[in-house]
């Protein structure tokens, strides 16, 4: 499955800003004309139930920071669906009451690691849709490592997949970060365009989720059209007998597809960054 990704994470609310780490500089500027080539963005699909099975189908939500989308937790939770929610250790700092609740029913939810500051793990400057990269390797380990800190300081265990910010990677930092212990995730629907998709066009993108789908989308951003999108799609879904697994429940079956080269990122952003 092809999927664009110029809408993907465009949003200074998901860029690094009010790091956790006082001493690192200010969130740059978006920046187009040192945006990096050559990146490689990992798709993942679960194992398919197969003919006649209802279809399986994985559910991930990034927490790159700012506040929690309700809309789409409630129906997770009423619904007993179960999710895997990348978290970074920026959106954990603000999220206390939400933690409570994923902490409430481990049975639903898988806790993985989304970063330290939602920085992209790629080990060399520039930027990625206008978000500055860690830049070096030490920087990647860094963010990485600052993640499974505060996974560890809000209660839960070692995360066991990383997800970058962006999902694009430099391939000599996806090999250390898997050197770490760590699988990449992947996936191969996008739910929601990086949060910037209608309400509409998220219920379809979600709605269409086929058996051995992974799909991405974000549970930050309570302000956005898109997260009542995911919730109606996540109740259509549910409708048509769809079996959800989290990451860790399909790790034994996942096949991952191999790295293959991002398209060339825009120069010009496709839509209007939020304010954080």
């Amino acid at each position: 499955m092809a999927i664009t990704r110029r809408f993907f994470c465009l949003c200074l609310a998901c860029a690094p800003a009010g790091r956790l780490d006082a001493q690192d500089a200010p969130s740059p500027a978006i920046q187009p004309a040192r945006e990096l080539h050559g990146l490689v963005e990992p798709s993942l699909h679960v194992a398919k139930a197969g003919s006649g099975k209802p279809p399986r189908v994985a559910l991930t939500f990034d927490a790159c920071s700012g506040a929690t989308d309700r809309r789409i937790l409630d129906v997770l939770m009423a619904e007993e669906i179960p999710a895997t929610l990348f978290v970074t250790g920026r959106w954990l700092n603000k999220n206390a009451e939400t933690i409570a609740l994923l902490k409430s029913r481990p049975d639903l939810f898988a806790i993985e690691n989304h970063g330290l500051n939602h920085i992209p793990a790629v080990d060399r400057p520039g930027t990625v849709y206008g978000i500055e990269t860690a830049g070096t390797p030490q920087a990647v380990a860094k963010e990485v490592e600052g993640g499974e800190t505060w996974i560890a300081k809000a209660g839960f265990a070692r995360s066991g997949w990383f997800r970058g910010a962006t999902a694009r990677y430099s391939i000599s930092a996806m090999t250390a970060i898997e050197a770490m212990g760590y699988r990449i995730a992947g996936y191969s629907l996008n739910g929601d365009q990086g949060a910037t998709a209608s309400t509409r066009a998220a219920a379809t993108r979600v709605t269409g989720a086929r058996d051995g789908d992974v799909v991405i989308a974000h549970i930050n951003h309570p302000e956005k059209p898109a997260g009542a999108g995911i919730a109606e799609g996540l109740l259509a879904l549910k409708r048509k007998g769809v079996t959800f697994v989290t990451l860790d429940e399909a790790a034994a079956n996942a096949a991952a597809s191999a790295p293959t080269p991002a398209p060339t990122p825009a120069t010009t952003p496709a839509a209007h960054p939020a304010k954080p």
